[in-house]
């Protein structure tokens, strides 16, 4: 729909872009390395925007979980 905006460094890529759905728009953040993506709406988008920091640098502390 849009044009793909490519974010990246030395750990990882991934790619933005608003898509259309049977839902209406959304925003889909895909990880083409990992073979994956997701599509968030509004409100899924926002809810991110209500976290403390401290949720994220847990959740990359041990991306793939527990060991």
């Amino acid at each position: 729909m849009d044009e793909e905006i490519r974010i990246a460094n030395e750990f990882a890529v991934v790619t933005v872009r608003k898509v259309q759905t049977n839902a209406g728009e959304r925003l889909e953040i895909a990880a083409p390395k990992k073979d994956s993506k997701i599509h968030l709406d509004a409100v899924a988008l926002e809810s991110l925007t209500w976290q403390d920091p401290e949720l994220f640098s847990d959740l990359l502390e041990e991306p793939h979980g527990p060991e």
